[in-house]
């Protein structure tokens, strides 16, 4: 498996934007390749750090891509396809989060890297039935989010951006992440408002 992993890497680096897209949808649909899209946005801005913006909405858009493949899958096959994949107590803790935070229960995991098991909350949206615009808008800022953020890291730090995601990533994207939560509340919070005005 590492060998197929590594042939898709090396494929994918060749193609520039389109191979990130490409690891991107495999990672978050078939495959694991964990923080792969986060270097190779690194490596690729390094090289052309006017292509930030396009590298970081082709990581985004491949990763929203292989995000739908496994919602539509989990939400045709519901609740079973989710538990032959997915352990009893790691399910069971991934609804009550859904319970209670709703959609930044995708938000926020999809900033966050590895080992953050985000592919549960995919399943679990896909099972508890989130409707499918809702889910998309919520990947979509979150992972647009995560790779603008290593583009922007890499063109102000360059070969630094690898070392400082390596040593702070998780405490960097759970400022973000909660910094993205904060932003939806808000946002939730205003519409209420404005309903019952």
């Amino acid at each position: 498996m590492k060998q197929l992993a590594r042939a898709i890497e090396a494929f994918a680096i060749s193609l520039g934007g389109p191979g990130l897209f490409l690891v991107a949808y495999l990672d978050s649909s078939f495959l694991s390749l964990p923080q792969a899209n986060d270097l190779f946005i690194v490596w690729m801005v390094l090289k052309h750090k006017h292509l930030m913006l396009y590298y970081a909405a082709m990581a985004t858009l491949g990763s929203l891509a292989g995000c739908l493949t496994i919602y539509a899958l989990a939400r045709r096959g519901g609740e079973a396809f989710l538990r032959r994949r997915v352990s009893g107590p790691r399910v069971e803790r991934g609804m009550r989060w859904f319970q209670k935070y709703g959609i930044l229960a995708i938000v926020a995991p999809s900033l966050l890297p590895p080992p953050m098991p985000f592919k549960l909350f995919v399943l679990l949206a896909g099972v508890t039935q989130v409707p499918a615009l809702k889910f998309t808008v919520a990947v979509a800022v979150g992972r647009g989010l995560r790779y603008l953020g290593v583009g922007i890291l890499t063109v102000y730090y360059g070969e630094a951006a690898i070392a400082f995601l390596q040593a702070h990533a998780r405490h960097a994207w759970g400022v973000l992440g909660a910094l993205a939560a904060l932003g939806l509340v808000a946002w939730a919070w205003r519409r209420r408002a404005r309903a019952a005005a």
